[in-house]
């Protein structure tokens, strides 16, 4: 009998050795909770330890107070906050780990050393998906998606090179190597890309072309018009509500079916690229938010002026 307890105990260490069961844990992740795009902040909890089995559902209960539905899988409210349907509206809570919308339940997601984890109760009527967020920078660049940290890489208009510099020294400063390239240049779906560049030169870019069907194509409720010379920021509900010439910029990302991220670093000229590509080097700009656009010498948050 001590031989079979003292095999087991070794198979059992074993194991625990191969990466099943609780392990010993991870550290450095963070949780935020916000709604209407957000405008408006719930509540954050920043751990340096977690237990090796924490999923971004556990996470979460751990913190907020908690309601689910479909057995546990789906979260219906969050500190009082539901989703809500009616009238024309849909509301209903998502999440984002690293700034990249989940493709599964939270209760079968794994927290990963350094995962910056986003829940956001926000009306989807207009877009049944945003694939992905600028608000969690220096995020997916710095840690990756699911635990595997994915290679970086720039591509410039050649008409953006001031714009490119700014976007590289950013990067650099976050602790993110990227390569630079031409824009146009092969597409790795496992590279993690920043499409740099005035719009009429951007679209090019597949996956940053998505911009031009709005919210229901790309996620992201602002669009360039007039052969790019004009940024159009839209509402929670897609309206337009904001049109901008000259000087205007874009900060955005989404994803080309399940590739990797692309950012969108654009612009109506090459004022506007440099506007934007300053946005994306101001932490306190993209913070928090799903897409930012630089006009009239500011940073408006997009989408524009819909609360849920």
């Amino acid at each position: 009998m001590r031989r079979l307890v003292a095999a087991a105990l070794v198979l059992a260490a074993l194991t625990a050795g191969c990466g099943v069961g609780a392990g010993t844990g991870t550290g450095g992740v963070s949780l935020v909770v916000t709604r209407d795009f957000g405008d408006a902040r719930v509540g954050g909890v920043q751990a340096g330890h977690v237990p090796g089995s924490e999923t971004v559902m556990r996470f979460l209960q751990r913190s907020f107070s908690v309601q689910t539905r479909y057995g546990g899988g789906f979260v219906q409210t969050i500190n009082g906050l539901s989703g809500q349907y009616g009238s024309g509206r849909r509301i209903d809570w998502f999440y984002y780990v690293n700034g990249i919308e989940a493709e599964k339940g939270a209760a079968a997601f794994p927290l990963h050393r350094g995962d910056r984890v986003w829940w956001d109760r926000h009306d989807w009527s207009a877009a049944q998906r945003v694939p992905a967020v600028v608000g969690s920078f220096p995020e997916p660049f710095l840690h990756g998606r699911e635990g595997r940290r994915l290679p970086t890489r720039i591509d410039c208009a050649s008409a953006a090179a001031a714009a490119c510099d700014v976007v590289a020294r950013r990067l650099r400063a976050a602790g993110v190597p990227a390569a630079q390239a031409a824009l146009g240049t092969t597409f790795d779906p496992d590279t993690l890309r920043v499409v740099v560049g005035p719009w009429s030169a951007a679209r090019i870019d597949p996956a940053a072309r998505q911009l031009e069907g709005g919210p229901t194509a790309s996620g992201v409720y602002g669009r360039f018009e007039a052969g790019g010379r004009r940024l159009v920021l839209l509402d929670a509900n897609g309206r337009a509500r904001r049109s901008y010439g000259a000087g205007a910029g874009l900060v955005a990302a989404t994803r080309l079916g399940d590739a990797a991220p692309t950012w969108v670093v654009a612009g109506t000229d090459a004022a506007g690229t440099e506007a934007a590509a300053r946005a994306f080097a101001d932490p306190s700009a993209l913070s928090g938010r799903f897409a930012v656009a630089a006009a009239s010498g500011g940073v408006l948050p997009v989408p524009v002026g819909g609360s849920a």
